[in-house]
């Protein structure tokens, strides 16, 4: 092909002879009308920036955890939980929540707690009774700040159902144990629990701020606490021990004791 001076030339794009531009290939020596067919050397060409891909957020929401679902409401709690986190229903003792009487209810201080029965199974064949006592010599050893108060005959609990709790009254948490230890604020709120098969008793601590213990009648105090949340026999002659002065003895009850 002739570049614009006349020249033959093999190449397309300068003439080998003079170094013109060649005219663009074509059926039109002119400017082509149509869009270009790529940037010209030396050009600036614009690269895209691309956004990055938005992937829409996973569901926050945490898989629930494996454990227990709640018998009274039905919400799935751990598998280690001792109380229903939405109801307040007790695994431990089988007890539903309890509410306080309409006087408790509307601020009258006043008011007793009308507690609901507790679900566990009645305790059916023999009698059995807790019998409360005040140690002073178990006061001795806890170095309490509260006075020690005059001990005296032992406050007789009947045990009427299969699972029992231990433990101090809270109207205002609703806490209403079957084994109420009164006025010895060493005992927790929950303390512990009590559970028998009609004729041999287990008691568990149940997290309880200065322990649970057990010691037979004429063995020396007990020094360590029983593992938490590990059932523990109780043996005919064993002594429990909890709070500051609380020594609790378990035993059958004599003829006529319980109505």
């Amino acid at each position: 092909m002739k570049c614009p001076n006349g020249h033959e030339s093999t190449a397309t794009d300068y003439c080998d002879t003079c170094g013109a531009a060649m005219p663009a290939s074509g059926p039109s020596s002119g400017p082509s009308s149509g869009p270009s067919s790529g940037p010209a050397a030396g050009d600036t060409v614009a690269v895209p920036v691309l956004e990055p891909e938005t992937t829409p957020p996973a569901d926050e929401t945490p898989a629930p955890t494996a454990g227990q679902e709640c018998p009274n409401c039905g919400t799935a709690n751990a598998k280690d939980a001792l109380f229903c986190e939405a109801c307040g229903y007790d695994f431990t003792t089988g007890t539903m929540p309890r509410t306080g009487s309409p006087a408790a209810t509307s601020g009258d201080s006043t008011g007793d707690a009308a507690p609901q029965d507790s679900i566990a199974p009645p305790l059916e064949g023999d009698a059995w009774v807790a019998e409360l006592w005040i140690d002073p010599e178990w006061y001795a050893e806890q170095s309490s700040p509260d006075p020690l108060p005059s001990a005296g005959p032992p406050i007789v609990v009947p045990l009427k159902n299969t699972s029992l709790l231990v433990g101090r009254a809270s109207k205002s948490r609703d806490i209403h144990p079957d084994v109420d230890c009164g006025a010895d604020n060493g005992v927790s709120r929950r303390h512990a629990q009590l559970t028998t098969d009609g004729t041999r008793w287990w008691v568990e601590d149940l997290g309880s701020s200065n322990g649970t213990f057990v010691a037979g009648a004429v063995d020396p105090l007990p020094k360590t606490p029983i593992e938490v949340g590990v059932k523990h026999e109780v043996g005919p002659d064993d002594r429990i021990y909890v709070g500051s002065w609380t020594r609790l003895v378990i035993r059958k009850a004599a003829p006529g004791e319980v109505t």
